[in-house]
This record gives C-alpha cells, sequence and structure tokens, in this order.
C-alpha cells in the first residue's frame, strides 16, 4: 500500500497537480551536506562556538556573523556546498518530469547546475537575506541563465524552482543566521516574503516532501507557510521514528506519511522508467 500511495504521488507529480518539495536529504543522494546538522559541524571545524550555539546552524552562523562578520558565514557555507557532486536521481526526475513548481529547501546549488544544463524554459525565485545588500526586499528572480529580473518571476515559465532559503553560489545570498530569519519569521504568517508567483502556483496543488525531516520549529515554519492556502493531497516520504512535534506537523497540515527510505523513492523512479533523455 505504502509503495502504490508512492507511486501515486510521483505521478501526480508528473501531471502537474503536486509540487515536490525538496529537503537536504535529496542534495545527499548527489554527494552534498545533508542536513542543517552536518553543514553546522563544518562551520565548527572552522571556528568554536560557544556551548550553547553547538549543533545548532543558525546559532552557530550568527555566532560567526557577529564576530567574524557576514562574509566569513558567506565563504563557509559557499565552500560546504562548493565540492563536485555526483548524479541525482531525483534532480534528473525533476528535468525530466518539469513540473509548473518545485521547492528546494536547501543551499545545495546542485539543482540549478543540473537544470541549467538543459532546457531554458524555467526561473528560479531564492529568498535573500536582508542583512546585506538586498536589505529592502524579500527574494530575487533570475531566468534560466542566470540572468537577474528585477520585475520578479515570470508567470510564463513553464517551470519555477522556488529556493526559500537562499542559494550557496557567489554572488547569490541565502538565509543562515538566527538574524537572517527574524524578520522573515516576524511577517512570514501574512505571507509577505513568498512570492507571488509560488502562491499563484501552489494553488490546488498539494505537496509531495521528499528528503524533509521537520523536527526544527524553523523548518516546519517554513514548511507550513509555503504549503499554506495550496491545495489537498500532501505526501511526504519520512523513514523512522517522528519526533513528537513532527507527528503533530504532520496531524496539523493534513500531510500523509509514507514510511519508507528516499532510496524507495528512486528505486520507484526506476520503476516508472523516469529519464531526462
Amino acid at each position: 500500500m505504502t509503495r502504490e500511495m508512492l507511486r501515486v504521488a510521483l505521478e501526480a507529480v508528473a501531471k502537474g497537480r503536486v509540487v515536490p518539495y525538496l529537503g537536504p536529504e535529496v542534495a545527499a543522494l548527489g554527494g552534498a551536506i545533508a542536513s542543517p546538522a552536518a553543514l553546522c559541524a563544518e562551520i565548527e571545524s572552522q571556528v568554536r562556538v560557544p556551548k550553547r550555539a553547538h549543533g545548532n546552524l543558525w546559532a552557530a552562523a550568527q555566532f560567526v556573523e557577529t564576530r567574524k562578520f557576514r562574509a566569513t558565514v558567506e565563504k563557509m557555507v559557499i565552500g560546504a556546498f562548493s565540492a563536485p557532486t555526483g548524479p541525482n536521481p531525483i534532480h534528473d526526475w525533476i528535468a525530466a518530469t518539469r513540473p509548473p513548481m518545485v521547492v528546494d529547501a536547501w543551499y545545495d546549488p546542485a539543482l540549478v547546475k543540473r537544470l541549467r544544463a538543459g532546457s531554458p524554459d524555467w526561473g528560479l525565485v531564492q529568498g535573500v537575506s536582508r542583512n546585506g545588500e538586498w536589505a529592502e526586499i524579500w527574494h530575487r528572480s533570475y531566468a534560466a541563465d542566470g540572468t537577474p529580473r528585477p520585475e520578479g518571476a515570470d508567470p510564463a515559465w513553464p517551470m519555477l524552482l522556488y529556493m526559500p532559503h537562499g542559494l550557496a553560489l557567489p554572488g547569490h545570498s541565502f538565509l543562515v543566521s538566527d538574524s537572517d530569519y527574524v524578520e522573515v519569521l516576524t511577517e512570514i504568517d501574512i505571507q509577505s516574503p513568498i512570492p507571488d508567483e509560488v502562491r499563484n502556483r501552489r494553488t490546488g496543488r498539494g505537496f509531495l516532501f521528499l528528503g524533509c525531516r521537520f523536527d526544527d520549529q524553523l523548518l516546519r515554519t517554513y514548511a507550513r507557510q509555503i504549503a499554506k492556502r495550496s491545495g489537498e493531497g500532501h505526501v511526504a516520504v519520512i523513514e523512522g521514528e517522528l519526533t513528537r512535534m513532527e507527528r503533530l506537523f504532520l496531524e496539523e497540515i493534513g500531510i500523509e506519511r509514507i514510511d519508507l527510505p528516499l532510496a524507495a523513492v528512486v528505486e520507484e523512479l526506476k520503476a516508472l522508467d523516469v529519464s531526462a533523455g
């Protein structure tokens, strides 16, 4: 039954009825850093943080930003995602099926690079830190070739990639420290930081959460607000024991959980003979 539910959800993505929402574990399929904790460990390998910030990505990044300036944090995060990654079957699936919208809730640039190697008829909108040069805006949009679009996302794009936490590439921006999220979290309930075109494209569609955990309040808040006023039929592939807060969150949003590893998604994609051609 769980396999059949997974198959139905994947087919719904291919038909444009469900939005894939990708978490850090998807990036790990290609060899990228797999979790906020792992990225925090990378930061802590370079800077000794106080005990209160140990293991907490947002607090550790804030400590480095306060003591060693924003540029140091950006260099660390971009460096953490700069190593070449391998093929990623879920990224290949996205490139092949080209759903109307994809949410990538991680900093990894691999999906952007994968899409840029293919068709040019898509666009990117990403969250930005208001602590830097873009203090008056919540997000920036780019055409497929990386050209900025000050006018925002194009409604005519066949596919929109939305990266709410930003993108770890030189010349781009991302939210990672506590101070990055302060303004966003005060405004996100009234949807100000959510781009208009994201709001348009989520209407009437459910979400398929892949490679996500919801054991962090900030990550739950983002998922809740991005899925707000969307359609029904949300599904999350999460293996193993859930925390109490994760269980409550899934119930609150109306997410049906499939207790399978992400590897089962990859196997199912092979069974569906999904190819990027």
